[in-house]
Formats: structure tokens, C-alpha cells, sequence
């Protein structure tokens, strides 16, 4: 149990601390709406929840050993970052609509959930990250229970955190917060994306 409580602490404070996908969900809640968000976080939850299984079948020393798979990955994942950059960009240059009429139109449900998968399939970090807290839990000789037992329990956090960001900022104050700095969310968007797509790119 001491070592499951590891295992979910640290999933917790991984998937639940600032990054491209949570900063994304964060603002699709604000600007779109509660749904598109869910939706938004299921592909989300679903390619993390396809690293996670890599992880825990030890799939992922293939991918380690085979550098060339993870930097083709890297690419691709900070290529795309630098999209949503331009993309943030853009819109935080477009001009503010009459009250009540800053929220977008809701992207269609299929392009929402690609979006979730690819943020999360072009990031090798992520993989990674689920084989250093699996590695913190699973000792040597663990049986297969327990190693479902972890990768579950942190599905269901996944799920849970995820999916709350969305909740939580599709209500009512956090829209409305949106409404009046429209300009700087997006605005920090781009540069928040800007950055992790370079870093991506550029780290070792």
C-alpha cells in the first residue's frame, strides 16, 4: 500500500502541475464551454492512459533504446506546439467581439479529441515520466497485480484531474474572467506554447 501511495502521489502532482495539455484544456473551458473541454481531456486521458500501459509492459525500453523513435516524436510533438502557439497568437490579435459574444464557436468533437491525443502522443516526456513513477513504486520481482493495481488507480487520477480542470474552469467566474483578458490568456498561451515547443525541440 506505501508503495501504491507513492505511485499515485507522484502521478498526481505530474499530470496535475502546469503544462500544454492542462493549459490547453483550461482554455478551451473558458472559451468554449464545459463539453468541448471534456472532450478536449478525454484525448488527453486516452494517450496517457496508452503510455501508461507502454510503461507498465515494458514496452517503453524499446522506445528508450531506439533513440531515433523518441527524437522523431519530439519533433513532431514540439512542431506542433509551435502551431497552437501561432494559433493562440493569432487569436489573442483578433478583435474583441460586442459583450457577450467573445466565446468561440465550439470546435467540432472529432478535431477537439485529436487535438487532446496528439498533445499528448508528441510528447516522449510523457512516457517517460510514466516510467520514473512506476520505477518509484514497482519494485523488482512486483507481480502483475500490484503493477495493475498502480497503472489503474492512476488512470482513474488522470480521469479525475483532467477532466476537473475542465469543470472547474467552464464555470461561471472563470468564463467571465475570460470575457475581460481575453487578449492577455491567449496572449500567455502563445508564449507558454512558444516555449515548450522550443524546448522540446532544442533539449537533450
Amino acid at each position: 500500500m506505501q508503495d501504491l501511495l507513492v505511485v499515485y502521489i507522484a502521478y498526481a502532482i505530474a499530470a496535475g502541475s502546469p503544462g500544454p495539455s492542462n493549459m490547453a484544456i483550461m482554455n478551451v473551458a473558458m472559451s468554449q464551454g464545459r463539453r468541448p473541454a471534456l472532450v478536449l481531456a478525454a484525448g488527453v486521458i486516452t494517450m496517457s492512459s496508452c503510455w501508461g500501459l507502454i510503461a507498465v509492459t515494458g514496452i517503453s525500453t524499446l522506445l528508450v533504446r531506439y533513440s531515433h523513435a523518441l527524437l522523431i516524436l519530439k519533433i513532431a510533438g514540439g512542431v506542433y506546439l509551435l502551431w497552437l502557439a501561432w494559433r493562440a497568437a493569432r487569436s489573442a490579435a483578433a478583435p474583441d467581439r460586442p459583450s457577450g459574444e467573445f466565446a468561440r464557436p465550439p470546435a467540432k468533437v472529432g478535431t477537439l479529441y485529436r487535438r487532446g491525443v496528439l498533445m499528448h502522443l508528441g510528447n516522449p516526456k510523457a512516457v517517460l515520466a510514466w516510467v520514473a513513477i512506476m520505477s518509484l513504486g514497482l519494485k523488482p520481482g512486483a507481480s502483475p497485480e500490484m503493477a495493475v493495481t498502480a497503472f489503474g488507480g492512476c488512470v482513474l487520477l488522470g480521469i479525475s484531474i483532467f477532466a476537473g480542470y475542465a469543470v472547474l474552469f467552464s464555470t461561471a467566474p472563470m468564463v467571465r474572467g475570460y470575457a475581460r483578458a481575453r487578449r492577455w490568456i491567449e496572449g500567455g498561451l502563445a508564449v507558454f506554447f512558444a516555449g515548450a515547443g522550443s524546448r522540446l525541440l532544442f533539449s537533450h
